[in-house]
C-alpha cells in the first residue's frame, strides 16, 4: 500500500475495545435510519432477485435462474448467447427478447421440508424426502418390491424428530444427521479432511430412527472441530449474503460499505459472490475489522481489494472527525458536504515535511471549502498540496533541523528557494518532489507559477489571520517569495495546413477505425468541437435528447457549467446533426444490449449521448475528457502535424466568427464567454480589427458648434486617393487630452494652452469610440450632482451646464450604435498610455473634408483607372 494510504489506515484501525463498541453503536445508528432499506439491517443479507444494484436475476426477460459472477446472464443463457453471437447479424437485445426463461435452481436455495418430518430438511429435492425417508424410498427400489410410490407415501405415518440446527456458526441450515451437519457442510467437511475427527454414532444408518434427545458425537480432538465449525464459509444460497459468525463491529462496516456503494451514482458491479467472499476471509481471519484485512493488501484478489478499499474510504469520512482529520493530516471533504466529480473524497497532505507547513495549508483549504461559494474543482487543494510539498522538501534540505521550527526562517532560506525553482523552470530539471507513476515531473513555467502563487497565498493568508505571528514565522520570510505575473501567452487558432489536415476525411476515418476500435464516438466528438466551439466537456457531457428541429432548423441543447448557463440551445450545421443522430441510435441500441429493453421518456433524458465504459451501471455517466484526448493525441502523432489540443477548435472558431463580421459580444453569446474580453482572448488574432475600427470612430467634442457631430468612420467608402488626400497624421497634428485629443497646433507643437487646458469647452477638442465609457461615468457624475441639488432652480442650472457634453455623447452613442460597435465600446475602458502611440490614434480626417467627399458609388480601395 501506498504511503499515501498507510497513515490514514493506521488512524483508523483501533484495538481499544471502547473505540470498536463506539464504531458500532454510531453504524448501528446510520443503517437504522428511516430512508434506509431494511436489507441492510440484517445478519443475513437476502436481495431480490430485481434490486437496482445488488440484483442476482439472470438478464432474461422472466428468467429467475441466478446470473454468473461475471456477467449478468445466468449459465444456460450465457451458454446459448455464446452459440447465437456466432451467427451473422445476431444482436445481444433481439437475444434478450427471445430467448426462452429458466427455472432457478433448487440447489442454489434452502432446502425445503420433508413432506414427512417438519423438523427435517429434504435431502431429495424432487421428491422433498428427508436422508432417512429417502434411504427407505431406495430399499424399495433396491429390493424391487411391488410398491408403488403413492404406496410408499401412504405408509409412511411418522413423524421423525429432527437433529437441531447446523453446528456451523455461519450456517442457517439444519442438520440432517447426527452428526448435527446440514449436507452441505456435511460434503465439505469430508472434503476438509474431517479435522478433529468427528463421527456419526456407531451403528447409525440413514433410516435409523433416533430419540429426541442429543446425540453424541465422538471427536478424536473437539477444539480442532469446533475451529472447522466456527471458520466454514457458509452455504452458497441465491441472493444472499451471509454474515454470521462474524464480530458484530464486521457485519456493520460490510453492511454500511454496501450501503455508501448502492447510494453512489458511479459506481463499479459488485457481485454477491465478491461481497460473500470478503465476509468468509473476514470470519476465516477472524478479525474485529474490515480494515485489519487491508494491513496486507497483496495477498488479497483484486475483486477483495477493491471492495475493501472503497469500504475503508466511506468509513474514514464516518470514523474521523475533522480535527482528527487534521493531526493525520488529511482532508475528506465530504465532512464539508463536498465531492469533487471523478475524485475521492479523501486528500492526503502527509508528504508535507513540515507540521507547522502543513496545517497552515489544512486551514486554507478548510476555510475555502467552508466559505459559501466553494471552488468547483478540486485543483485548488491539488495546487496548495504541491506548492508546499516543493517548499517543504527544500526547507528540509536547505533549513536549520529540517525547516521544523518556523521562528528559525529567514528571507534568504525563500529567497533559495525561489532561485532554485526558477532554475529548475528555466533549464527544465526535475522537481524536488512531484513525481508521476514513480518519475519525478519537469518544472516548467506554469507549474512554477502555480507554486509560487499557491505557496504565497498560503503563507500570506497566515498572515492576515495572525496564525504566522502564533507559530512564530517571520515576516521577512513570507515577503520573500514573490507573486509570480502570469503570462499573457495563450493558445492559438489551428493553422491553416493543421486545420485541413484535422478535417480531411481520409485522416477523418482514421480516428474512427485506428484509434477508436470500440465506437466510443471520438470522431463525433471532434467534428462536433470544430462545429459548434464547445468546450470538450460541453461535448462529451452531452445527454441522449440534445438535438432538436424548431421551424426546420436543428438546435443543439448542451450546458454551458463553467459559466452557469444549463440547457442552452445552439444552431448546428445539418451534417452535424445527422452525425448525432446516429450517435443517439447507436447509443441506445447498447442501452438495448445491456437490459433488453429501450429507454424508458425520462432515462432518455439522463443517458449520456457518450457514454463511460466505466462506473457506469445506468448509462448516465459520460466518458472523461482524458480518454477522448489521448485518442486526440495518438491521432495527432499518427498525422504527424505537430503538438495540438483539441480546445484549439474553439479558437479557430472565434477568429474565424471575427473575420467574417460577428461582434465580439456576438462571440461571447454563442460560445458562453464570461466577458467581451474572454472572447477577445480566444479571438487574438482578429480582435485588434475591432479595437482599430473603435479607436478610428470621431465625434465633434462638446465645445464645438454641433457637438456629437461624426467626423470619421472606418465604414466611410472612399478610393485610397480620396483617403490619402484628407488624411490627417495625428501622431502629429493632435496631443492626448482627458477624455479625447486636441487638434489645437500651437499646443501639439509644445506651446501652453490658452485656454487653461479647459478642454471640455474648446472648439479643438475631439472624441473617440474609445473614450465612450469615460464619458459615461462623466454623465453619471453630472447627474448625481444634479439630483443632490439644494433646490430645482440650482439643478436646472447643472443640467444646462452639462447639456452640450451630453448632446456629443449622444452622438457618439448614436455614430456607435449604426455601426454595429456600442457594445465594443463599453468593454474599452478608459485608455492606457501606450496606446497613444498605436497607428490607430494617429490616423484621422478633418470634418470639413469628410463632408465635402462625394460617394462614387463603390466599395473599393485602390486607386480609380
Amino acid at each position: 500500500m501506498s504511503e499515501a494510504r498507510r497513515v490514514p489506515l493506521q488512524l483508523l484501525v483501533s484495538t481499544s475495545a471502547r473505540a470498536r463498541r463506539d464504531r458500532l453503536e454510531i453504524l448501528t445508528a446510520l443503517l437504522g435510519a428511516p430512508g434506509v432499506e431494511p436489507v441492510y439491517r440484517d445478519a443475513v443479507l437476502r436481495w431480490p432477485g430485481d434490486h437496482l444494484v445488488y440484483g442476482w436475476f439472470c438478464r432474461v426477460n422472466g428468467c429467475r435462474a441466478t446470473r454468473t459472477n461475471t456477467v449478468d446472464l445466468c449459465h444456460p443463457h450465457r451458454a446459448e448467447w455464446r452459440a447465437a453471437k456466432k451467427e451473422p447479424g445476431s444482436t445481444r437485445r433481439e437475444f434478450l427478447r427471445t430467448a426462452q426463461p429458466k427455472v432457478l435452481d433448487l440447489r442454489l436455495m434452502e432446502p425445503p421440508d420433508c413432506r414427512f418430518c417438519p423438523e427435517r430438511p429434504s435431502r431429495h429435492l424432487g421428491l422433498r424426502l428427508c436422508l432417512t425417508h429417502f434411504s427407505r424410498w431406495n430399499k424399495v427400489l433396491f429390493r424391487k418390491l411391488d410398491l408403488t410410490y403413492d404406496e410408499f407415501v401412504a405408509l409412511q405415518t411418522e413423524a421423525l424428530p429432527g437433529y437441531g440446527d447446523c453446528l456451523v456458526e455461519s450456517c442457517v441450515g439444519r442438520a440432517d444427521s447426527p452428526l448435527r451437519l446440514c449436507y452441505v457442510h456435511d460434503e465439505r467437511y469430508r472434503s476438509d479432511g474431517r479435522p478433529g475427527g468427528a463421527q456419526r454414532p456407531a451403528g447409525w444408518g440413514g433410516d435409523r430412527v433416533v430419540g429426541r434427545d442429543p446425540v453424541e458425537i465422538m471427536c478424536t480432538d473437539p477444539d480442532a472441530f469446533r475451529h472447522w465449525c466456527r471458520t466454514a464459509r457458509p452455504a452458497s444460497r441465491a441472493g444472499t449474503v451471509n454474515l454470521l459468525g462474524l464480530a458484530p463491529l464486521v457485519q456493520a462496516e460490510i453492511r454500511f460499505g454496501l450501503l455508501a456503494h448502492a447510494q453512489k451514482a458511479q459506481r463499479t458491479a459488485w457481485p454477491l459472490w465478491h461481497i460473500q467472499a470478503v465476509a468468509n476471509l473476514a470470519r476465516l481471519r477472524g478479525v474485529n475489522s474490515v480494515l485489519d484485512l487491508l494491513s496486507d493488501p497483496a495477498a488479497l484478489a483484486e475483486h477483495e481489494r477493491r471492495i475493501l478499499r472503497e469500504t475503508a474510504d466511506e468509513l474514514r469520512i464516518v470514523y474521523v472527525t475533522k480535527r482528527e482529520a487534521k493531526e493525520a493530516g488529511f482532508v475528506e471533504t465530504e465532512h464539508y458536504g463536498i465531492r469533487y466529480k471523478r475524485r475521492s473524497s479523501h486528500f492526503d497532505f502527509t508528504d508535507v515535511p513540515q507540521r507547522w507547513l502543513r496545517d497552515l495549508l489544512w486551514d486554507r483549504v478548510d476555510r475555502r471549502l467552508r466559505s459559501p461559494q466553494a471552488p468547483r474543482s478540486p485543483q485548488h487543494i491539488e495546487g496548495g498540496r504541491k506548492a508546499c510539498v516543493e517548499l517543504g522538501v527544500f526547507l528540509s534540505a536547505v533549513a536549520p533541523g529540517g525547516g521544523h521550527d518556523p521562528a528559525v526562517l529567514t528571507a534568504n532560506h525563500m529567497q533559495r528557494f525561489v532561485a532554485d525553482h526558477n532554475k529548475r523552470a528555466r533549464e527544465g530539471l526535475p522537481s524536488l518532489a512531484i513525481s508521476r507513476d514513480g518519475r519525478p515531473m519537469k518544472v516548467t513555467g506554469y507549474t512554477r507559477r502555480q507554486t509560487f502563487n499557491e505557496a504565497r497565498s498560503i503563507l500570506r493568508d497566515a498572515m492576515e489571520t495572525g496564525e504566522a505571528e502564533h507559530i512564530g514565522l517571520p515576516r521577512e520570510f513570507i515577503i520573500a517569495l514573490p507573486k509570480a505575473q502570469r503570462a499573457d501567452r495563450t493558445r492559438n487558432p489551428f493553422p491553416d495546413p493543421v486545420a485541413r489536415a484535422l478535417a480531411d476525411e481520409t485522416n477523418l476515418q482514421l480516428l474512427d477505425d485506428r484509434f477508436d476500435p470500440n465506437d466510443m464516438g471520438y470522431r463525433d466528438i471532434w467534428e462536433a468541437l470544430v462545429f459548434t466551439g464547445r468546450r470538450a466537456s460541453e461535448v462529451t457531457e452531452l445527454r441522449l435528447e440534445c438535438t432538436s428541429i424548431h421551424r426546420n432548423v436543428p438546435f443543439l441543447w448542451h450546458d454551458q457549467t463553467k459559466v452557469g448557463n444549463l440547457d442552452e440551445a445552439i444552431r448546428i450545421p445539418q451534417r452535424l446533426f445527422e452525425r448525432l443522430q446516429l450517435r443517439k441510435q447507436l447509443t441506445v441500441e447498447r442501452f438495448e444490449d445491456l437490459y433488453g429493453r429501450s429507454p424508458g421518456a425520462k432515462e432518455r433524458k439522463t443517458l449520456a449521448l457518450f457514454p463511460s465504459p466505466h462506473k457506469n451501471p445506468d448509462g448516465t455517466v459520460a466518458i472523461t475528457y482524458s480518454i477522448f484526448g489521448d485518442a486526440f493525441r495518438d491521432w495527432l502523432e499518427a498525422l504527424d502535424v505537430g503538438a495540438w489540443v483539441p480546445h484549439q477548435a474553439r479558437h479557430t472558431l472565434a477568429t474565424n466568427l471575427l473575420k467574417n463580421g460577428a461582434g465580439l459580444h456576438h462571440i461571447k453569446q454563442y460560445l458562453g464567454q464570461i466577458s467581451v474580453r474572454m472572447a477577445e482572448h480566444y479571438a487574438k488574432v482578429a480582435s485588434s480589427e475591432v479595437d482599430d475600427a473603435l479607436e478610428r470612430v470621431w465625434v465633434s467634442g462638446p465645445g464645438s458648434a454641433e457637438p456629437g457631430l461624426l467626423l470619421a468612420s472606418p465604414n466611410e467608402h472612399m478610393t485610397r486617393a480620396e483617403a490619402q488626400a484628407i488624411a490627417i497624421d495625428l501622431s502629429r497634428r493632435s496631443t492626448p487630452a482627458e477624455g479625447g485629443l486636441c487638434t489645437y497646433q500651437p499646443v501639439v507643437r509644445g506651446d501652453a494652452c490658452p485656454w487653461d487646458l479647459d478642454c471640455h469647452n474648446c472648439d479643438k477638442f475631439v472624441m473617440s469610440g474609445a473614450d465612450l465609457l469615460y464619458w459615461r461615468r462623466k454623465a453619471e457624475q453630472w447627474a448625481s450632482l444634479a439630483e443632490r441639488a439644494p433646490d430645482d432652480r440650482t439643478a436646472d442650472y447643472l443640467h444646462t451646464v452639462f447639456e452640450p457634453t451630453a448632446r456629443a455623447i449622444s452622438g457618439l452613442e448614436k455614430a456607435l450604435a449604426g455601426l454595429g460597435m456600442l457594445e465594443d465600446a463599453l468593454a474599452l475602458d478608459l485608455r492606457r498610455p501606450q496606446d497613444y502611440f498605436d497607428r490607430m490614434w494617429s490616423l484621422a480626417f478633418r470634418a470639413s473634408d469628410l463632408a465635402a467627399t462625394i460617394p462614387d458609388g463603390t466599395d473599393s480601395y485602390e486607386e480609380p483607372a
